[in-house]
């Protein structure tokens, strides 16, 4: 066995979790980043460099989530951070769009642990990401803070079943060097830091700082981290 167990990234392709994917690369780590799109985790990999493979996974598709992660072996840390913007309001409601989100998060996600436990690491640990519309609904949420409160309780079981496995979820508030948020209008960018403790938005390395602490402390376990700046103070 390597000193080092494999870094499985679902959903590696965005920012966050290329971000992650590379903090591991860059230790020596085997990492492996997961996109529905082939071509799209295989550009990734490259981009990261080192020891690292893209996968092709579609978490809305968990029948087809064995066979995709089959090859993956001596797993140390998995982290779910695949993401799927929902904006369904229930006067217009998607019934499509909710089946698609409830089934990546919360089967989806649930399946890749399922497959992968096996070939875990006594002391391997896993991270899923959620988002803070689970404590602060908006209009358009419906499902997202339906979603965000099951997988808040999904790693209290998971933490249980999966024992001395650790399991815990990251709830980041709107990360401001992202895509979704760089290129907001400045009225709104301020409005947001107005309203946390800091007087600032979180950054991927702040996320990316919380969500290694996760993966890496043995002492933690079951834990819905929130990392919002103090948002949910004020």
């Amino acid at each position: 066995m390597d000193s080092f167990g494999t870094v499985v990234v679902v959903g590696g392709t965005c920012e966050l979790g290329k971000h992650l994917a590379q903090h591991y690369a860059n230790k020596g780590y085997p990492v492996v980043v997961t996109s529905r799109d082939l071509s799209r985790a295989q550009a990734t990999a490259s981009e990261v460099g080192g020891n690292c493979t893209g996968l092709a996974v579609d978490l809305a598709n968990p029948h087809a989530i064995a066979n995709a992660l089959a090859g993956v072996e001596d797993v140390q840390h998995l982290a779910l951070v695949a993401l799927h913007r929902d904006e369904n309001k229930v006067r217009e409601y998607n019934i499509d769009e909710a089946i698609k989100l409830v089934t990546l998060k919360l089967v989806g996600y649930t399946e890749c642990v399922h497959v992968l436990a096996s070939k875990m690491r006594e002391d391997a640990s896993i991270v899923i990401f959620g988002g803070l519309a689970r404590n602060q609904p908006y209009p358009g949420s419906t499902t997202i803070t339906t979603v965000s409160g099951g997988m808040s309780k999904l790693i209290k079981t998971l933490a249980l079943e999966l024992a001395p496995r650790r399991v815990n979820a990251i709830q980041p508030g709107q990360v401001s060097d992202t895509p979704a948020w760089a290129n907001k209008p400045k009225e709104v960018l301020d409005n947001l830091q107005s309203r946390t403790a800091l007087g600032r938005l979180v950054t991927i390395e702040d996320v990316i700082h919380a969500t290694v602490f996760l993966l890496e402390n043995r002492g933690v376990t079951g834990v819905n981290l929130r990392v919002d700046g103090g948002r949910m103070m004020k």
